[in-house]
């Protein structure tokens, strides 16, 4: 997600409170926050696949996801 899209959806925001928005802007505002939601799942997915877990002898146990 780049900054500019980030400034995207604020504006929007900001548009959405004082003036209203069009619904094509209501369409683009949803998309934007959806590519944004997924970009913050994704990086959050990325963190903890790097978390090990060091048990009391020493050992490296990797982070299972949930069901595994």
């Amino acid at each position: 997600m780049t900054q500019a899209r980030i400034e995207r959806i604020n504006e929007l925001a900001r548009k959405s409170k004082t003036q209203g928005l069009t619904d094509q802007e209501k369409a683009e505002q949803k998309e934007l926050r959806q590519e944004y939601l997924a970009a913050v799942r994704g990086s959050l997915e990325a963190q903890l696949e790097n978390i090990y877990f060091r048990e009391p002898d020493g050992t490296e146990t990797k982070l299972k996801k949930k069901g595994e």
